[in-house]
């Protein structure tokens, strides 16, 4: 019980740091959340941790708005030297949209695949799901006009956070998992599969 309460407090440790170091730039700490080859999806990008951070190091060094990250409760599922850990999380961003400056918050989870390797807890593969995004203007009388084509394309639980980051330039992808729906049941079945025995 002692070493599985360790396993799990490891984890923690691990999704907590993320987010810290994410969002101060702290690239050499973030790669220890990390094992070797693995992938990270997020709206604008989907692949190699590695790359992930050097995009995200370059987005940080031109000084952008870019996003912060807040995390909630950390719910685990631990088997052997596997876990799929889920953490509640706000993605918050602050951007010109359409001539308006504005707040966006996007609230979902970090559904996150781990794997103690050598000792050591680490992501293998971390997948958001996203169920919910508002945007607010900083002064309610400029409210942004969007373009309702791009508006419209993107799902309902990034449609905001998509829109700025369509508007940025980024290539977002318009089938991420949500709330409900089959993108997010395949996700809960690839996790019940990392976990079979």
């Amino acid at each position: 019980m002692a070493m599985e309460s360790e396993d799990r407090q490891a984890i923690r440790d691990v999704i907590e740091g993320w987010a810290i170091w994410r969002d101060s730039g702290d690239w050499d700490n973030l790669r220890t959340c990390w094992h070797d080859g693995a992938i990270m999806n997020a709206t604008w990008f989907q692949g190699d941790s590695e790359q992930f951070i050097a995009n995200a190091a370059k987005a940080f060094a031109k000084g952008g708005a870019g996003s912060v990250h807040f995390l909630g409760g950390t719910a685990i599922a631990l088997r052997g030297s596997r876990a799929i850990a889920q953490t509640k999380m706000m993605i918050s961003s602050r951007d010109e949209v359409d001539g308006a400056a504005c707040d966006i918050v996007c609230t979902g989870r970090f559904y996150d695949f781990f794997e103690k390797r050598a000792g050591r807890w680490a992501i293998v593969e971390r997948q958001p799901i996203y169920e919910k995004d508002r945007l607010d203007p900083l002064d309610p009388a400029k409210m942004p006009r969007f373009d309702p084509e791009v508006y419209e394309s993107i799902p309902e639980g990034y449609r905001h956070l998509g829109y700025i980051q369509v508007k940025r330039g980024l290539p977002v992808k318009r089938n991420m998992p949500g709330l409900r729906g089959p993108e997010v049941e395949a996700l809960y079945a690839r996790g019940k599969a990392w976990l079979a025995p």
